[in-house]
């Protein structure tokens, strides 16, 4: 639950606590698990696209790659070429499984240290691989990695935040998310032209999993987790810390109340399959993972350069592209973290998906009129406008459906399903991930520009089911979302008995 400045009940005085130091660094420490997950997205595309990894791994792709008369849209078309960026996403959904069922047995902060080992040991196996085996083994290894990550962290953030910044603190799991985006793509750029260049991009996986690992010692457990296990002296004596006072003792009954009924709960998955109060969240929750997938924005991070030498840029040039995109990506979700919990969770979601659907017309748009089959586009003017609609398309999706996708379903779970509730959107994040990490080279070289068409759909699909099934959950503590919000909306009350 989120702990912090919350109501009780709705127009009640707010529980007692202030935001100390001790919630800040918690929250930051453990939002390194998106440093990790974001140098792997932003790594994937850019070894991809090197001549050196393709001639070590995949020769016939190097081959296809610079044949004068391939056809522009299937020039990187190969299924093992896609396992490769997709067989972490795989593996990550049967890590999140397992994590689901850990992190309440165990506690979040074990689940957080086994995250940073596991993407470890991944890194370092990709940079010692020497087959494709080996390097799809440790995609395995960084998938469990993310899969831990993933489904712990920005729970443990939920939980451990003042309800009235929760939003903002939990952002900073998406804005190191494209901070490690960002640095990624620096790495591609230095190391492109290095010979086995691809073994450091791949290795420097290795840093963030460092830094989650050695800072995961000085976090503490959440309070929820902590008596949610029975510790209720150990719980009280982190509420104390992370409050920053004395008097816990309103909050502690709120936990405790939470937990007694989260204990009964002996199989969390069929309480959240089959009572009726928890669909509108399980929906909810996995539709915002399905969705924020659907935006097209891996198309955009995972193949960024191979998208822009598509359209004839040199190699150096697409990924000096793949920067300047990533570092936009960075400085929109700023912007997000500030104004999440001032404008609300709605208005970003559908104002996200009204841009991205405009700038995924436009960009079809142009590669539609001047992408060939065959040939670089003449103009040089067209991949600049490219990179500028880009630009704007990252912009729109890093402060609305990338951070709010992962936020939302963190926080409108009830405890005695919010792990279970919680990987169900992971899972769905993932198996979308692995979809369009695994098929999308393959659709861009039979649907070529008709593919961002249909993400453009997607978006005026995801913006209405914002404005019309989406509750607003900025500053509503998670304990009191059922009452003060589901109950209340216009198509989920039904779903609630009504006092």
């Amino acid at each position: 639950m989120a702990v912090g400045v919350m109501n009780i009940e709705e127009g009640a005085a707010p529980l007692p606590g202030k935001m100390t130091f001790q919630v800040f660094m918690c929250s930051i420490i453990a939002a390194f698990g998106g440093l990790m997950f974001g140098y792997d997205i932003g790594i994937s595309g850019g070894v991809t696209s090197m001549d050196t990894f393709l001639i070590d791994f995949f020769p016939h792709v190097y081959e296809k790659k610079h044949r004068v008369h391939e056809n522009n849209y299937c020039k990187f078309d190969d299924q093992l070429l896609q396992l490769f960026t997709s067989s972490l996403y795989l593996a990550g959904i049967f890590a999140s499984f397992a994590a689901s069922y850990l992190c309440r047995r165990f506690g979040r902060k074990p689940i957080i240290m086994a995250a940073s080992i596991f993407f470890l040991l991944g890194a370092i196996l990709n940079y010692l691989a020497r087959d494709l085996g080996m390097l799809i083994g440790g995609r395995i290894l960084l998938g469990c990695g993310i899969g831990f990550g993933n489904q712990t962290v920005p729970l443990f953030i939920s939980e451990i935040a003042p309800a009235r910044i929760r939003g903002g603190l939990n952002i900073a799991f998406q804005f190191l998310i494209t901070i490690g985006i960002l640095a990624a793509s620096f790495v591609n750029f230095l190391t492109s032209t290095m010979n086995n260049g691809w073994r450091y991009s791949l290795g420097g996986a290795a840093v963030p999993a460092l830094i989650l690992l050695v800072g995961s010692f000085f976090i503490h457990e959440t309070p929820a987790s902590l008596i949610e296990r029975g510790k209720d002296e150990e719980g009280k004596k982190v509420l104390r810390k992370i409050r920053g006072i004395d008097n816990i003792e309103l909050e502690f009954d709120e936990i405790k109340r939470a937990t007694e009924i989260s204990n009964k709960v002996k199989s969390p998955f069929k309480e959240l399959f089959t009572k009726r109060e928890n669909r509108p969240p399980l929906v909810c929750g996995t539709l915002l993972q399905f969705f924020q997938q659907f935006t097209g924005i891996n198309v955009v991070m995972f193949y960024a350069p191979v998208l822009f030498q598509t359209m004839g840029s040199g190699n150096n040039a697409s990924l000096i592209s793949t920067v300047v995109t990533n570092g936009v990506n960075a400085l929109a979700t700023v912007f997000a973290v500030i104004m999440v919990d001032r404008l609300g969770r709605r208005f970003f979601l559908v104002e996200g998906a009204t841009q991205m659907m405009a700038t995924q017309l436009s960009i079809g748009g142009l590669l539609l009129n001047y992408l060939h089959l065959v040939g670089p586009i003449k103009s040089h003017a067209v991949p600049l406008i490219v990179l500028i609609l880009i630009c704007i398309y990252v912009s729109g999706f890093a402060w609305s459906w990338g951070p709010l996708g992962w936020l939302i379903p963190s926080e409108i779970y009830q405890l005695e399903v919010r792990t279970t509730g919680y990987f169900c959107a992971v899972a769905m994040n993932m198996v979308c991930t692995f979809v369009i990490g695994q098929f999308f080279l393959s659709a861009l070289c039979r649907f070529r520009s008709g593919l961002f068409f249909f993400f453009a759909v997607m978006n005026v699909i995801m913006g209405l089911f914002a404005i019309f099934f989406l509750p607003e959950t900025r500053g509503v503590p998670i304990e009191e979302m059922a009452e003060q919000r589901w109950k209340k909306h216009w198509h989920w009350k039904k779903y609630f008995k009504q006092n």
